[in-house]
């Protein structure tokens, strides 16, 4: 039986390599299997956003408001240029940055395919400065050019449709990653949750939103006195990245990262 689940596994795994697309993240350079086009990925990641708006109450703080959108301009333009330095300037036809501060009282934020970042007001009671906005505002904008969601849901279609289907699922996929989409964002019955990042997503958006805010002018610094004061305050036994590692492992990293996040930065 073993045997047998082995030569099934190995099987899924040829028919990805053959059917899948490859990538690479920026910055990171670690590969990626997606099952899926940008394109798709994003209109499913639209609908939802669209549908979650309609429900949400947008923040009638105009200052903090602008402050969101502000930071998050100078994070987006970041990211940007270094996307166009580095010969990638095709992934922002997927990528129309939008932010908007909700309120509500949950220490939250999320970001949904092609740059869509919800800051709910309740954050702004620990990230108080622009830098510290940035730290947050930079790890979802890195979630995004990462594409963490297009892994996210390529696990879940391999996780739900298996071997024997898996090229016919494929063959219909704009159908099929709508359905896929709407239970991954899980913006339905509970409005608010981010995808189910995995750790090593976490991490990896830690560091290049670091970079990012480096690029965009803010102190990568703030990102461990954010932490720090995240951690004070219960860190994520709370609502925001209750699925994120823990704030000690997180600070710790951060830490070690920090140099070589100033220096990549300083070459833009």
């Amino acid at each position: 039986m073993r045997k047998i689940f082995i030569v099934r596994m190995l099987a899924v795994l040829m028919a990805v390599t053959v059917i899948a697309g490859c990538g690479a993240v920026p910055l990171t350079g670690r590969k990626q299997v997606l099952l899926v086009s940008d394109q798709e990925v994003y209109e499913a990641g639209l609908t939802q956003y669209k549908d979650y708006m309609k429900e949400a109450k947008v923040s009638s703080n105009a200052k903090a408001s602008s402050m969101v959108k502000s930071v998050g301009k100078k994070l987006a333009d970041a990211t940007e240029k270094y996307l166009k330095a580095n010969g990638l300037g095709a992934e922002l036809s997927n990528l129309e940055w939008e932010f908007n501060l909700v309120a509500d009282d949950q220490v939250n934020a999320f970001c949904l395919p092609g740059g869509k970042i919800v800051v709910y007001d309740g954050l702004l009671t620990v990230a108080q400065s622009e830098a510290e906005l940035a730290v947050v505002l930079g790890h979802e904008i890195a979630h995004a050019v990462a594409k963490h969601s297009n892994e996210r849901i390529s696990q879940q279609i391999l996780a739900r449709y298996g071997q024997a289907i898996l090229a016919q699922a494929l063959s219909n996929k704009s159908e099929m990653v709508q359905a896929v989409g709407s239970s991954v964002f899980g913006l339905g019955a509970q409005i608010g949750l981010m995808l189910p990042y995995s750790r090593k997503h976490e991490y990896e958006a830690d560091y290049m939103g670091i970079v990012f805010m480096e690029m965009a002018g803010y102190d990568s610094e703030s990102a461990v006195g954010f932490w720090t004061k995240m951690s004070a305050g219960g860190g994520n036994t709370s609502d925001f990245l209750s699925t994120h590692p823990s704030d000690n492992k997180r600070i710790s990293e951060l830490k070690r990262r920090l140099p070589e996040a100033k220096s990549i930065a300083e070459k833009y």
